[in-house]
């Protein structure tokens, strides 16, 4: 009689632990669902806000290709007092904006960008053009670094590099077998490729160098003191001098640049200097919920019209 006893209450001890195993099974596979769905909810959510950042952006694009166009109707040269120079502040998107609030939550959702003149930086390209390596244009890029405590050599090594690269289809128009070349530098970050660039140099460099898609002459209208000293040889005084008399009047054609310097003639030729630009930058930023997206584009003004050449999300 007792051993039955004592095999009923073995046998109730193990249906007990056994219910609790299912209902621990239970639970666990539930709250593996709802994680499950509450990830798929998610990604979902991160995809359309995506979609919204990028729609949003392409449509300031629009509108600063917008203010580009409408500026080369009325105006033959470009400078910072225009309306395309002023830049956009963060401006709430609350009202315009559908971005899947619930009543109880607040939106930030906000919108900011510029328009910059990408004519105002100096121009890599200008280092080589078909394989031949253009000396002045080495050499005002040698006076950009020295002006940026940076080794003057790196000016040759990246004049080179554009050089080389730009032989590869000329070989290969001559059915010859060459050997591997160097990237073609489109971005200033290509620069890396040129031993002794570290990404602490791009960091200065940034604001006074682009590659552009041809050779361009700099805008002296928009171009900072350290492009123009650079680009005209000039110290940076005297280039100092050229800026605040450009806040005063801005400079109406290249003659008056040539001009403007106190005791100097300038002499810049065609190629070297304008008073207007055909291509721009343009550089915004959203900012949805818990979401942010930014943009840079390269856009081409000629005739009135405007061209994307580029664009970078990052």
């Amino acid at each position: 009689m007792k051993s039955r006893l004592a095999l009923l209450h073995k046998q109730q001890g193990v249906a007990v632990i056994t219910a609790l195993l299912l209902t621990t099974l239970a639970i666990t596979i539930v709250a593996s669902l709802f994680w499950q769905q509450q990830v798929q909810v998610r990604s979902i959510e991160n995809q359309r806000l995506q979609l919204q950042k990028q729609w949003i952006l392409r449509g300031a694009l629009d509108w600063a290709s917008l203010i580009l166009r409408e500026d080369a109707k009325h105006s033959s040269d470009d400078n910072l007092d225009e309306p395309w120079a002023v830049p956009l502040a963060e401006t709430r998107l609350d009202q315009y904006v559908e971005n899947g609030r619930s009543d109880s939550e607040t939106s930030d959702a906000t919108l900011s960008g510029s328009i910059s003149d990408a004519q105002a930086r100096f121009n890599l390209k200008n280092l080589s053009v078909n394989g031949n390596i253009i000396k002045d244009e080495v050499a005002a890029f040698e006076r950009l670094l020295n002006n940026q405590k940076i080794d003057a050599k790196l000016a040759q090594a990246s004049a080179d590099l554009m050089a080389d690269a730009q032989k590869i289809p000329v070989a290969l128009m001559a059915n010859q077998n060459p050997a591997p070349q160097p990237m073609n530098p489109t971005q200033v970050e290509d620069l890396l490729t040129v031993p002794g660039f570290t990404p602490a140099i791009l960091n200065v460099l940034k604001p006074f160098v682009i590659f552009l898609p041809v050779v361009t002459p700099v805008n002296v209208n928009t171009a900072p003191v350290e492009v123009i000293a650079a680009k005209f040889n000039l110290t940076l005084s005297d280039a100092s001098t050229l800026i605040k008399s450009r806040n005063t009047a801005t400079f109406k054609d290249r003659s008056d640049f040539n001009a403007r310097l106190p005791g100097k003639n300038l002499a810049a030729s065609e190629k070297e200097a304008s008073v207007f630009s055909s291509y721009f930058l343009v550089n915004g930023k959203v900012h949805m919920s818990r979401a942010g997206l930014n943009m840079q584009a390269l856009i081409e003004r000629n005739a009135g019209q405007t061209k994307l050449i580029s664009i970078r999300e990052f």
